[in-house]
């Protein structure tokens, strides 16, 4: 059996490459896999397992248990969809990314997993970062293209200097909202059907602040996230104050919303028509998906400032479905906090990035860190060596629900 560690750039086209190898087309080196029969592990393969499950609402990975996938944590899908991939009897095993999206606890755990499942059967690693590379695996290459051609792997040390080179543009409108406080949580809780998500949160988040909110997989990140944006009707009747004002006093969702600038890796999936870079950051001054109005001489110079700030001028025409996905996020989070909203909210920004388009990414929130006063709450498990949050919030859960407490950035590392 020979086993393999596969790393990848954004450059390439994974799917097509995926399809190949399950197809018994592959060339060179890894032509020992054609005419056997392999199967995906990926987040996609779960995610169209779960709709198949839900659509003829059926059983499949977990019957003894007589649970549908759906209604598992991140960890324990993976654990269980591992499973069901293993009663199928494959020669191989393709892991895409399986370390995405888990804490560390359970990236410890599936590591170990798949050192055990190597005694047993071949297995085939695709990641895009260097740091998901198992030391167990002993063949190991590099894909930068679509010829996909295996290459000696080699880390790439990056530079995460802030991108100084150009000022990042002031706000066109100075904000309405100019106390220190941005959001205060005393003593909130959570529930659902009578379980409870989180338990006593007490946290408060200031202007110029940067903080990092890490947590188990099912510890509350997203509870959390949903009372700040004011999208949780379950912060009404609680001691929870989103910029000056207590939840349910009054406020509209509008009120909260504009003082926030927020990137999902799903706003990605929004943007998939043939507006150019620059109309798409254009449109973050009027909150569209798209750009249908049109913008002044004024809204246009700061968005080619902005452009020159992230070294993508000569990309202002290209096509925004065309650009790489690393080139996608970096405009979207541009777009978020074009207009210095008081809080920035950036949930898993680097999560499927290559090294380099990471290096991109980190550079770009030091650079916001450094040249604004916009707090900024960054929502990921990793800890990324290039950034250097002020504090850390962590939950931790319990059978009562997550609890929370604050860390300093280094007792982390």
């Amino acid at each position: 059996m020979q086993h393999w560690d596969i790393l990848l750039s954004n450059q390439v086209n994974k799917k097509a490459f995926i399809d190949i190898l399950l197809s018994g087309k592959v060339k060179g080196e890894l032509a020992i896999f054609n005419n056997k029969k392999g199967v995906l592990f990926s987040d996609i393969a779960i995610e169209k397992f779960i709709e198949q499950e839900y659509q003829y609402d059926s059983v499949e990975a977990a019957q003894n248990e007589h649970r549908q996938l759906r209604t598992f944590s991140s960890g324990e899908r993976k654990k269980q969809f591992l499973k069901y991939c293993l009663e199928k009897n494959p020669d191989f095993i393709i892991f895409d990314n399986p370390f995405d999206h888990l804490d560390q606890a359970s990236r410890t755990t599936l590591a170990q997993s798949l050192e055990k499942l190597t005694g047993k059967i071949a297995i085939i690693q695709l990641v895009n970062r260097w740091a998901d590379v198992l030391n167990f695996v002993p063949n190991k290459a590099q894909i930068i293209d679509d010829s996909f051609e295996l290459h000696s792997i080699s880390k790439i040390e990056k530079d995460f200097k802030p991108l100084t080179a150009t000022p990042i543009p002031k706000a066109l409108e100075v904000h309405s909202f100019h106390e220190s406080v941005l959001v205060k949580m005393e003593a909130v809780s959570v529930s659902y059907d009578e379980r409870k998500i989180i338990d006593n949160i007490s946290w408060t988040i200031k202007q110029g602040e940067f903080w990092q909110l890490i947590g188990p997989n099912g510890s509350g990140k997203s509870t959390i996230l949903s009372l700040i944006t004011g999208d949780n009707p379950k912060g009404f009747g609680q001691n929870l104050f989103l910029f000056g004002r207590k939840k349910g006093s009054g406020e509209s969702i509008w009120d909260i919303k504009k003082q926030i600038g927020i990137f999902t890796t799903s706003m990605t999936d929004l943007f998939q028509k043939g507006h150019t870079l620059e109309q798409m950051i254009l449109s973050g001054f009027f909150d569209s998906i798209g750009l249908y109005t049109e913008p002044t001489n004024l809204q246009k110079q700061i968005v080619t400032q902005w452009l020159e700030v992230i070294k993508m001028s000569t990309l202002a025409k290209k096509r925004f479905i065309d650009l790489s996905i690393g080139q996608q996020r970096v405009a979207l989070i541009v777009r978020a906090v074009l207009k210095h909203p008081p809080l920035l909210i950036l949930d898993e920004p680097v999560e499927g990035l290559d090294d380099e388009n990471v290096a991109l990414i980190i550079q770009l929130i030091n650079t916001i860190k450094q040249e604004t006063n916009v707090s900024i709450l960054y929502v990921s498990h990793r800890i990324e060596s290039g950034l250097a949050p002020t504090s850390v919030f962590e939950l931790t859960p319990s059978l009562n629900g997550s609890t929370g407490k604050i860390k300093s950035h280094k007792t982390i590392n």
